[in-house]
């Protein structure tokens, strides 16, 4: 029996983007790199853009100069999509609140929260702290205000207020309407329940 190869792709793996990233987050010139690499600049663009590929010795230089695994220029990004119908609704100890959890529940790094606050939701009479290290709430539509031990901030729709996340504090929605707010917490200090 005759073994059957692989067809090559049609598509080339878009390596340049990925380059770039690298080289951007180091704070790295396009210059430093080809002084450093020996590489033109326009040649090194031009990879960045992915309109050519680079040999392999080049590529494994590009890797080593911008401190960069060569094996991750080729790995899917982990990619999940959370829909609204799928979000698992979270307790997260407010007062008529619909809470859900857009991130996913394995990610550690930060967690996305959606809630649909009614006109007279609160996030309770006392404050209270979430062990992470930064929050952050976006107000969508609505209005609430937040209230630390010394002071409290309105928030209308559009505005966002980042804190410390163990800072003590509550929420209030102001006024007769509904509020819609987002919740960013880093880094995602439980897998939410249901």
């Amino acid at each position: 029996m005759r073994a059957i190869h692989p067809a090559a792709a049609d598509r080339v793996a878009p390596i340049g983007a990925k380059l770039r990233g690298a080289r951007t987050a180091q704070g790295m010139s396009l210059a430093q790199v080809a002084t450093t690499t020996g590489l033109s600049k326009g040649f090194l663009s031009r990879v960045e853009r992915d309109e050519t590929s680079p040999s392999v010795s080049t590529l494994v230089q590009l890797c080593q100069v911008l401190s960069l695994p060569m094996g991750t220029l080729f790995a899917e990004p982990e990619v999940q999509r959370v829909t609204w119908d799928e979000a698992p609704r979270v307790n997260l100890g407010g007062v008529h609140v619909d809470d859900r959890l857009l991130s996913p529940r394995s990610e550690q790094r930060v967690q996305l929260l959606r809630s649909e606050l009614a006109a007279d939701a609160h996030g309770g009479r006392e404050l209270y702290t979430i062990n992470c290290d930064v929050e952050v709430v976006h107000v969508v539509s609505g209005r609430m205000s937040v209230r630390f031990a010394d002071r409290t901030i309105a928030l209308s729709p559009g505005d966002a207020l980042t804190f410390p996340g163990r800072e003590p504090h509550t929420w209030n929605v102001e006024g007769a309407s509904p509020a819609v707010v987002l919740w960013v917490i880093v880094p995602a200090p439980w897998s939410g329940s249901a």
